[in-house]
């Protein structure tokens, strides 16, 4: 982004309920066409570029994510960041905004992308409640689900756990962390008491990888899938989907880290 030399790194959070992803996309309201609007009114002009760190889908929420602003003349932050937020809507906030250096690569420098996955079980909730947590149905094992979670942690070959991409040929991902929680650990604000989180880390994801290992283990706490089907399903050796994808409202993408070093010389 050469021509555009002056570079501004924003944390966000939205709720993704009204939203049809992250991306750009004719015809429908995201979350990066909403900034663009914003920024294009705020600064008057359109000679900017808008790079995000991780495109969520459609319904799907974020706590702490980030993007960049490239702008070919110098800005001040805070007044970026106050505006924005003056004129962004209610369930989009910008928490933050920093310059960064130009050797700063929000895609390249990501080391770790957190997700939680929130659900809770028994009698039907309220229908307010289910726009940031899936009902996962009456009754489910949690010892089981937490099993088979710990089974995810290391590199595995996720095939059988992604949607088909145009370019994707490397299925290996590594998990650093992968747990079933309760709600005393929600990152969420208003989750019903009796709410579940399924946290993974790692430094990507494959295209819907968190909602299928979602799936994956309520089938396990549903006792429609055993342990060692899922432990084979890692290896890889089958190209079919081991399952559905858990529903988009209970995803939280809830945070994003950086290499060390990759924003010093601010």
């Amino acid at each position: 982004m050469q021509s555009r030399p002056y570079t501004y790194l924003f944390r966000i959070q939205y709720l993704g309920l009204r939203y049809h992803g992250w991306q750009i996309q004719k015809g429908v309201k995201t979350i990066q066409g909403t900034l663009q609007r914003t920024f294009r009114y705020l600064l008057g002009h359109e000679d900017f570029t808008l790079l995000g760190a991780s495109r969520t889908d459609s319904g799907v929420s974020c706590l702490n994510g980030a993007f960049e602003l490239f702008l070919r003349q110098p800005s001040d932050p805070s007044t970026l960041l106050q505006e924005a937020n003056e004129n962004l809507p209610p369930d989009i906030r910008l928490l933050s905004c920093r310059e960064v250096p130009a050797s700063f690569n929000i895609i390249q420098d990501v080391c770790c992308k957190q997700y939680g996955y929130y659900f809770f079980f028994g009698e039907k909730p309220h229908p307010f409640q289910t726009g940031t947590v899936a009902y996962a149905g009456k009754t489910l094992d949690l010892s089981l689900m937490a099993q088979g979670a710990a089974l995810f942690e290391g590199r595995h070959d996720f095939r059988r756990f992604c949607s088909p991409g145009k370019n994707t040929d490397d299925f290996q991902r590594e998990i650093t962390y992968a747990a079933i929680l309760s709600a005393k650990h929600s990152l969420v604000p208003l989750t019903p008491e009796n709410t579940f989180v399924f946290r993974v880390r790692s430094k990507g994801f494959l295209m819907h990888q968190v909602r299928r290992m979602a799936a994956a283990l309520f089938l396990l706490g549903t006792r429609e899938m055993s342990l060692e089907i899922l432990e084979s399903a890692l290896l890889g050796r089958e190209a079919s989907l081991l399952g559905p994808k858990a529903p988009a409202a209970g995803l939280v993408l809830e945070d994003l880290e950086f290499r060390n070093g990759s924003l010093d010389g601010e």
